[in-house]
Order: structure tokens, then sequence, then C-alpha cells
């Protein structure tokens, strides 16, 4: 990881644009964002903070390469939550960490680039992380590869909703963890394949912030997509006194066999039972 930031000129939003865009500091924030009582702006303040905490991280074998998409692509991350971070949001789809031709391009969660170009309307510069797998190069709103796991995501409440206001009037989504892990090879590799000392110390960073998004949001229900992000969420939010409904639906991994055998109907089934196709359909 990076060297911890001056936590003063964070806070006082006095890194510049372009610090962002090269994976430095990513602020480029006024003043005022700080002190603005808007969610995007609480929750956005959340992320900053988790940025600091995880800067003091270390990671050892397996893994060789650690991205974070919230520095080197805060521009476009930014973009995606002021355009549809929002009060009144109820629900919150809560994914584990980027895929590499996904969040980790965009800055979006699940951010398969087509959706996020063409159906999300997300724009802005996305600079690179500090040292790069040369099989996982940062490329950003060009890149060339489709995630399985954001297409199938986003195309699913593309066809259920519609226009994106449909769907975020009333939900949001978010990653538990910002960070990607690639092995010597480039192999991806999730947060439970990490050193237990390190896995937990970073679970435990992860878990703080989900607290404070979930209180900034002011959700009713947080919908873990995978196991493994409900379990997760279930536990940081009961923890910390957090009164919160955690479900989950199956994720869009093409490595799972049932989703690739009608993913969307299954999750499609699971929201109506939850109560919340309902509040999505046209």
């Amino acid at each position: 990881m990076q060297s911890q930031p001056d936590t003063e000129r964070l806070e006082n939003g006095e890194a510049s644009q372009g610090d962002c865009l090269l994976g430095k500091d990513p602020t480029g924030l006024p003043d005022q964002l700080f002190n603005s009582s808007s969610v995007s702006s609480r929750f956005l303040q959340a992320e900053l903070e988790l940025n600091l905490r995880l800067r003091t991280l270390s990671f050892g074998k397996p893994v060789r390469y650690t991205y974070n998409p919230l520095e080197y692509a805060w521009d476009t991350h930014r973009c995606y939550v002021e355009t549809f971070c929002q009060a009144g949001q109820s629900v919150l789809f809560l994914g584990m960490n980027p895929g590499p031709f996904g969040m980790a391009q965009t800055g979006v969660p699940f951010g398969e680039v087509k959706a996020v170009r063409n159906w999300l309307k997300i724009s802005g510069s996305v600079g690179r992380p500090a040292e790069e797998h040369p099989k996982r190069r940062i490329t950003g709103l060009d890149c060339p590869h489709s995630e399985v796991s954001g297409a199938r995501f986003w195309a699913f409440f593309q066809e259920l909703c519609g226009e994106p206001h449909n769907f975020f009037r009333h939900c949001f989504v978010h990653n538990l963890c910002p960070l990607i892990f690639m092995s010597e090879s480039g192999k991806n590799l999730t947060p439970p394949e990490l050193p237990a000392a390190e896995r937990d110390a970073l679970l435990s960073c992860c878990d703080s912030a989900l607290c404070q998004v979930v209180t900034a949001l002011g959700v009713s229900m947080v919908i873990g997509v995978g196991k493994l992000a409900e379990q997760r969420a279930r536990r940081a939010l009961s923890g910390a006194g957090i009164t919160v409904r955690v479900e989950g639906i199956m994720h869009p991994s093409p490595r799972n066999p049932l989703a690739n055998k009608g993913w969307a109907n299954i999750v499609r089934e699971k929201l109506d039972h939850l109560g919340v196709l309902s509040l999505l359909t046209r």
C-alpha cells in the first residue's frame, strides 16, 4: 500500500485533481463537501476515511499486486456517488470487492464498462495504480473487456427498471472492500484467500466503514450479493448494534454454476419474496 497521506490536507480538501488521477490522495474535494449534510457527501467522507485506514495495511504472499480504485478512479467513482446516492433510498446492494474488468476499471461497483458508460452514463478520468500487473492493465472506460458478473447485474436492473432513476430512487450499490488483490500470475484473489491476520485486519476496517455507510444512507435493508457479503454485513451491523434487515441474493459470477443457469430468474424471484421487486418494476 502507499504511504499514509496527510490527514489535515485530506480534511481540508487541498489535494489536487492531479493527485487523484495519479493514485495519490483521492480528494480534489472542496471544503464544503466535508461540512455538507447531504447523503452523498457523508458517503464519500466515509470512503475517504476508509482509504486512510487501508493505507496503513500491508499484504504479503500470495498477494503481489493491490489496486484501490477509490484512489486512481476517484473521479468516476465520485461521479457515480454524487449522481446516484441520495436521500430516501431504502435498499443497499452490497458486493464484496472489485473485479479486474469491473470496478477496478471504472470505479463503479459491478462496473462493467458498457453498463457504466451507456446506461449509468458515468464519465470522468481514470488514472492507474502505482504498480500494475502486465496482464491486468487499467484502461478505464476504454477497457475492451467485459466483466460477466457486472454485465449480468446491471443488465438485470436495466431490463427491470428501464431508466437508472427508477432503480436509484430506492436502491444504491456498494462494495464492502474497495481493494482488488492479484497474485504474481495475475490471478484474482478474494479477501478470504488472504492470510488470516491480513484478512482480519482488512475486514475489520471494511466492516467499520460499512457501518458508517449504512448509517449515512439510512437504509432499512442490506442485500448481500453473494453469501460472503451477506455474512459480513450481518456480522458487522449486528455487532455495531445497527438495526437493519440483512438479506442476500445469489452472486452473478460465471464461476457459480447455478448463476449460469438463469441468474436473472432466480434473483427476480428472491427480490419478489423480499418485497423489493415491487419497488423497481415500471
